[in-house]
C-alpha cells in the first residue's frame, strides 16, 4: 500500500495517464508495470470505468500500490469533480513520487491533462507522458468511433500498437506507417500483450513538449482566468468540452453500458455459446462468471475473450458496453445460462 510522504516536499509528482479504447489492452500494462518488481510503494494508480460496476480495481489486488477506483462515468466529463477531489486527497494522505491514471475507454485524455495543469495543483504534480494504447484490429475503424478515439491517438507521446499477433503479418508496417503519419510527434510501438520495456515508459517527455501540449490544451478548453485573477471555474459543460466529445454525444452515438450481476451459478457452456453469439456492437464484456465448480475473469473484447481464473466464488459481475445494442435482450439472453437446480 502506499506509504504517506515519501516524496520531498518540493518534488512534484509524476503523472502518466493511460489512455485507449475499450478492450485494447490498458489494464494488461497496468497490471505488467505494478508486477515488474521496482519499488512502487510510492505509486497511486486511479482507475476508471465507464460501467457503473467497478471492476478493474479488483484485479490489482496484491500490488505494492495503492487503488483507487472512480466508475460510472467519464473522468473527463460527469467524474471531473470526482477526479479533482480524488488528487486532492491523494496528496493530503500519500505525497506520491507517481500517480498512474487508467482512464476509461471513452475519454479524452486532454480533457484529463486540463485538470492536472490546474493552478492548485502545478507545484504538485506534473504530466510526465501520455500512454495510448491502440487494438490493432480497430485502427481501420476509427472515423467511426466518436472523435474521443482519435483524440486519444492525437494527445499520445507514446502510443503501443498491442494485439499485433493477431494482425496479419504483411499489414503491420502499413499499420505503423499510418499512425506516424497521423501522429508524427509520438513515439509508436507494436506490442503483444503490452510487453513493453520500463526504460521507453518511464521515460519523460522533453519540457517543450509538455509545455506545448499543456499549452495547447489551455487553448482548447478556455482555460483562462477571469479579470480578477482566478482561474475560470466552470462546469465541464461550459467549456472543457466544446471541442471534446461529451457523455451526452456519446449517448447520441448510441455507447451503452450495462451490468449483469448474479448470485447462482451458470451453465459453463451455455455462456461460452453466448459469448460466441454476442454482435460485433458488443465491444466489451468484462468481469468474474460464477459456474458450478470454479469462477473465472472474463475479458472480452472484440470478439475474442481471455480467461484467468478467480479466487472469489460469489458471484457473477459483468460490465458490458457496446454501441446500439439492446441491454435487455443481453440480459435475457444470459438468464437462460443460470444453474436454478
Amino acid at each position: 500500500m502506499v506509504q504517506p510522504l515519501k516524496k520531498a516536499p518540493d518534488e512534484e509528482a509524476q503523472v502518466i495517464i493511460v489512455s485507449g479504447f475499450l478492450g485494447a489492452g490498458k489494464t494488461t500494462l497496468l497490471k505488467r508495470i505494478l508486477s515488474w518488481g521496482k519499488d512502487l510503494s510510492s505509486t497511486v494508480v486511479i482507475v476508471n470505468e465507464f460501467g457503473d460496476v467497478g471492476i478493474d480495481g479488483s484485479l490489482f489486488t496484491g500490488t505494492r500500490s495503492g487503488i483507487l477506483e472512480l466508475s460510472g462515468g467519464c473522468i473527463c466529463c460527469s467524474l471531473r469533480p470526482g477526479l479533482i477531489e480524488t488528487l486532492r486527497q491523494i496528496q493530503e494522505q500519500y505525497r506520491p513520487t507517481r500517480i498512474l491514471i487508467e482512464a476509461t475507454g471513452v475519454a479524452d485524455p486532454s480533457a484529463i491533462a486540463e485538470v492536472i495543469a490546474k493552478d492548485e495543483f502545478r507545484d504538485e504534480m506534473a504530466l510526465s507522458k501520455v500512454i495510448t494504447v491502440l487494438d490493432a484490429d480497430f485502427w481501420e475503424e476509427r472515423e467511426n468511433l466518436g472523435s474521443f478515439y482519435l483524440a486519444q491517438v492525437h494527445s499520445a507521446d507514446l502510443i503501443l500498437l498491442n494485439k499485433i499477433d493477431t494482425a496479419n503479418e504483411y499489414e503491420i508496417p502499413e499499420l505503423l506507417q499510418e499512425i506516424h503519419e497521423t501522429v508524427p510527434q509520438a513515439q509508436v510501438i507494436p506490442t503483444v500483450h503490452c510487453n513493453v520495456d520500463k526504460q521507453i515508459l518511464w521515460t519523460e517527455s522533453s519540457p517543450s513538449k509538455s509545455a506545448s501540449k499543456v499549452e495547447l490544451i489551455s487553448a482548447l478548453t478556455g482555460d483562462n482566468q477571469n479579470s480578477d485573477g482566478k482561474s475560470d471555474s466552470r462546469s465541464c459543460a461550459d467549456h472543457s468540452h466544446e471541442n471534446h466529445e461529451t457523455e451526452s454525444e456519446l449517448r447520441r452515438l448510441g455507447y451503452i453500458s450495462f451490468v449483469f450481476i448474479e448470485s447462482l451459478p451458470l451453465h459453463e457452456e451455455c455462456f461460452k455459446k453466448f459469448l460466441d453469439a454476442l454482435p460485433f456492437e458488443v465491444f466489451r464484456v468484462k468481469g468474474p462468471v460464477r459456474f458450478g465448480d470454479r469462477t473465472v475473469m472474463i475479458n472480452y473484447a472484440g470478439g475474442r475473450s481471455e480467461w484467468m481464473d478467480w479466487e472469489d466464488l460469489e458471484e457473477t459481475r459483468l460490465v458490458f458496453v457496446g454501441i446500439k445494442v439492446n441491454p435487455e435482450e443481453m440480459i435475457q439472453r444470459l438468464e437462460k445460462c443460470i444453474k436454478r437446480t
